[in-house]
């Protein structure tokens, strides 16, 4: 469905084309000449514009040269009862999408539409291509040889064919994006936009808007109609990343337009039908959440219809070698021939916790390209900031020994949780790992620290 506003001085001709569009499932908006048509289009998001060319006020012609210079992106199609060759080729050098002659056939309106419409959208592909270029670079699709990642491409591959609602769950750094792209290329929708929104990332009070659009002046600031996230994904896959951070009341419109395949804009009582596909990510236990009255339990049955989680990258070290010679081709732009690594180099990098995951390995192997001197492979002397082994890894390893003197336990205690916090950039569940403890007991574990630790927490806490 498109929405198209139809420009003509003639009443009848208004309405015949606005049977003829809505009868072939388009949405129409109606002005009596350029200057209306501008006001129309100040206020809604129109996708097309069909118009005469003799009007009073302002005709077609300069009609068609104010949308070029204010760059509305909406294609104009003429029609006219006085045609001439002249005219004909003046449209087309003008910029008009096409041009048709009254008395018009319906079947000829129509083509012209969806010729247009198709143009259209072929505009607006190309603008998106060098953005879901640039996004997709930043990927690493396919650059893994471990048996628990061919596992998670298998059910990607088999989910996409469907239309299945895909909840991907894992640590931040994972690579859940990338799999939301992999399933959406994979998919029947492949050719349709993938539109991806970080829920974490919109202030709550603008987390409808930005979903389901809104209306001209819906609020403060909305000086324009606009189509939100699920609209505009149209026929293709809506990716909606950190699901967790969703507040309760937008949970609640979620599960609405899931349920019923259609939303609202903001300011606005008209139902605009849904056709996108969804997939959703989260780093955070929504079942625990659930629990905790804090995400809503319909909501999560409805979002976990075909659940994928994605291994953190220190159980699947296989793929930390292959991973590095993806992220040193990409940089330096040419093959690579030799090992690139140093036995200690891979066994320093491999022996490493990862709590940033794969996110944190390219920052890791981008920083060693920079500062790295001369030519030949990396050592381990190149990754100095990740310290020695993984000493979580090697729990026979004795780290510690009580001097005669004595020590003050609560102050080794904060000393080594702030330690793990800061290696895990703040993220308590990765600085839970790095200790060897469950969630659950570290934060049991913050709980009995002195108010000077818990601040620190609170900060880090705010930083995720």
């Amino acid at each position: 469905m498109a929405q198209i506003l139809i420009v003509d001085d003639e009443e009848k001709i208004r309405v015949i084309l606005d049977i003829m569009l809505t009868s072939a499932g388009h949405q129409t908006f109606q002005a009596e000449n350029g200057q209306a048509a501008l006001a129309v289009l100040d206020n809604e998001a129109v996708d097309l514009v069909v118009s005469d060319v003799c009007m009073d006020e302002m005709d077609g012609f300069d009609l068609l040269a104010t949308i070029r210079e204010q760059q509305l992106g909406c294609p104009v199609i003429f029609v006219t009862a006085f045609a001439t060759l002249d005219s004909a080729i003046e449209a087309l050098r003008l910029g008009a999408a096409d041009y048709l002659v009254k008395p018009f056939e319906e079947k000829d309106v129509i083509l012209a539409v969806e010729r247009a419409l198709g143009r259209r959208r072929i505009l607006s592909e190309n603008m998106l291509l060098r953005q879901e270029v640039a996004e997709r670079d930043k990927g690493v699709d396919g650059i893994f040889v471990s048996a628990a990642m061919k596992k998670v491409r298998t059910l990607a591959q088999k989910v996409a064919r469907s239309d299945a609602t895909v909840l991907l769950s894992g640590e931040s750094g994972t690579g859940k994006e990338v799999m939301a792209r992999f399933i959406h290329y994979e998919s029947p929708r492949s050719k349709e936009r993938f539109v991806a929104m970080n829920c974490a990332a919109i202030a709550p009070s603008l987390l409808e808007a930005e979903l389901f659009g809104h209306e001209k002046g819906a609020f403060t600031g909305a000086d324009k109609a606009r189509a939100g996230k699920f609209e505009f994904a149209g026929d293709g896959t809506l990716f909606l990343d950190e699901i967790g951070e969703l507040p309760l009341d937008a949970q609640v419109k979620l599960l609405r337009a899931i349920q019923e395949k259609s939303v609202q804009r903001v300011g606005s009582n008209q139902e605009i039908a849904l056709n996108c596909r969804l997939v959703c990510a989260t780093n955070q236990d929504l079942v625990g959440l659930v629990r905790q009255g804090k995400f809503r339990e319909d909501l999560y049955y409805r979002l976990a219809v075909f659940p994928i989680p994605l291994p953190p990258l220190r159980e699947r070290r296989e793929d930390i070698v292959p991973l590095v010679l993806h992220c040193v081709v990409k940089r330096n732009n040419q093959a690579i021939t030799g090992d690139i690594l140093t036995p200690a180099a891979r066994k320093r990098l491999q022996d490493y916790a990862w709590p940033g995951n794969v996110r944190e390995l390219f920052n890791v192997v981008e920083r060693a390209i920079i500062m790295k001197e001369g030519d030949g492979p990396f050592t381990s002397d190149d990754f100095p900031h990740l310290g020695g082994q993984d000493i979580a890894s090697k729990p026979g390893v004795e780290m510690f020994r009580i001097p005669a003197s004595g020590i003050s336990f609560d102050g080794l205690q904060r000393a080594v949780v702030v330690q793990a916090l800061e290696l895990a950039n703040g993220n308590q569940s990765a600085a839970a790992r790095l200790l060897g403890l469950s969630r659950a007991r570290f934060r049991t574990m913050l709980g009995v620290l002195s108010g000077e630790l818990k601040v620190s927490i609170q900060v880090h806490d705010k930083k995720k």
